[in-house]
This record gives structure tokens, sequence and C-alpha cells, in this order.
């Protein structure tokens, strides 16, 4: 029997810009990756009330960096303006990109890796490595839901 699952799998290329404020925590890689990444973002749910402008508190948008040392992981959310931002948290402004873009769920998040790299690859596409650019992972958040949608995005080049 077939599992349903809210993964389409479908890939694309989109156009977008970021304005963000959030919390952030760095952690070993790959160890405490993961660990962490759940930490900031609840952490980060219990003071989404705090960020002014923001867009849409049901969307957490979570930019990364990683060395395969250590890895920085960013909870977010989208906001109008980068005028206010709460004590411990950061505000940043990600520049218009392009990003191969998959959509997936929180539970196919490593076939939604797979199956981006994979479309990449076959479409001739190759991943921009940190000049003014983050991969992101984008949650929309359903309160009570077992499996939410996710997209990746990784920026390309």
């Amino acid at each position: 029997m077939d599992v349903k699952t809210v993964a389409t799998f479908a890939c694309e290329v989109v156009k977008r810009e970021f304005e963000l404020v959030g919390q952030s925590i760095t952690a070993d890689f790959p160890q405490s990756f993961l660990d962490a990444a759940m930490k900031v973002q609840m952490e980060f749910e219990k003071r989404i009330d705090e960020v002014k402008g923001c867009k849409n508190k049901h969307v957490l948008i979570s930019p990364y960096m990683c060395n395969d040392i250590v890895a920085t992981y960013f909870a977010c959310v989208e906001v109008d303006n980068l005028t206010e931002i709460p004590e411990g948290m950061v505000g940043f402004r990600i520049p218009m990109m392009e990003y191969a873009k998959i959509s997936c769920s929180n539970k196919t998040i490593d076939q939604g890796y797979s199956k981006l790299f994979a479309w990449m690859s076959e479409n001739g596409y190759k991943q921009k490595w940190y000049d003014k650019s983050f991969p992101i992972e984008i949650f929309y958040l359903e309160e009570g839901a077992e499996e939410e949608v996710v997209e990746i995005l990784i920026p390309i080049q």
C-alpha cells in the first residue's frame, strides 16, 4: 500500500529575494546539526510574535551555511522591512537570486535533496557557493500536522 505524502517532488527554477528576521545556531556537522536546527526553530517559534512587519508567521524560512565541519542554521520569517529587529535576533537581506527549487515534506527532505541535486545535474545547473547566497529550506507550518510542505531552494549559477 502506498502512503500518501504532501511531497510532490516538482522541480523548477525560481527567482527570489528575501528580507528576513530570525535567530541562528551553529553546531558541529553533521553530528549535532539536525538537533540544533530543530532547537533554533522551536526557540524562534516561541518568539515569532516579537517580529514586527512579519509577512506570514506560518512560513518559516531557514537559510544555512555549512562547510562539513560546522553549520550555521537560521530560523526566520520574511518581513516588510528591516527597521525593527528584536533583541537577540538578526535581520538581513538576501539579494535577488536564481534557485533550483523542489517541493517535498518534513518527512521526505532527504529524498528532496537527492532528487533536486539529480535534477540540477540533468539540467546543467551548478550550485552557487555562498557568494551573497544561501541554500534555503522553507517550512509551511500547519498546527498539529504530522507532515508539512517544505521547499528546498539551492542557489544556482
